[in-house]
């Protein structure tokens, strides 16, 4: 599953609507009780984290510190945000970020993140 924080109604909606058009399973999170709530579900492979809302660094490093079992991958964490938020971004990669990206990166490159998120790639 991936679980996803979005700053506002358009960004969740794409993250959203992508996923179900590729059968990905995909949970909206907006505080960090729902991300404990998901993280303890289990099967989570990844998590997405719109720069832009409040609680993503935190939310970043609290996935980041995620136990991995013997012969599974640790949680792959994308972060996305304006490309002018050069300090967000460097925030972002300092949390423990596997990738930092630019809306316009990320918008443009959805589906292919999305399933290589999903480990279909």
């Amino acid at each position: 599953m991936i679980v996803y924080l979005a700053a506002d109604l358009i960004w969740a909606s794409k993250i959203k609507g992508t996923a179900d058009a590729l059968g990905l399973p995909c949970r909206p999170v907006r505080t960090m009780d729902m991300l404990e709530a998901r993280l303890a579900e289990n099967g989570v492979k990844a998590f997405v984290a719109d720069l832009v809302a409040e609680p993503a660094i935190e939310m970043i490093q609290r996935a980041r510190r995620e136990p991995v079992a013997p012969g599974e991958r640790p949680i792959r964490i994308v972060a996305f945000g304006p490309h002018v938020e050069r300090e967000k971004l460097q925030q972002a990669r300092d949390a423990g970020a596997d990738e930092v990206l630019t809306r316009g990166h990320f918008d443009h490159h959805l589906d292919e993140l999305l399933i290589s998120l999903a480990g279909r790639a």
